[in-house]
């Protein structure tokens, strides 16, 4: 099990994997095609992009959701 003081950051690896996995796949597929070496610019976007990912969820998740909860008409 993971300790309550690790959950911020196992979900912000988690979180940040999971959106930078899809994101990459889609974009490079877009930007680039499946031919040739897909998978190698693939995992170098990926590679490159997990780490910013990473610390933009790190940072500002807590924050993003402390905004819309703050919004979120309360029930009467």
């Amino acid at each position: 099990m993971i300790k309550p003081k690790h959950a911020p950051w196992v979900f912000s690896f988690i979180m940040s994997a999971y959106m930078v996995f899809i994101m990459t796949f889609v974009i490079t597929w877009v930007n680039t095609g499946f031919g040739g070496n897909f998978p190698a610019r693939w995992i170098n976007a990926f590679v490159v992009a997990w780490p910013v990912a990473f610390v933009l969820v790190l940072v500002g998740g807590s924050r993003i959701r402390q905004f819309v909860e703050r919004r979120v008409q309360k029930p009467e």
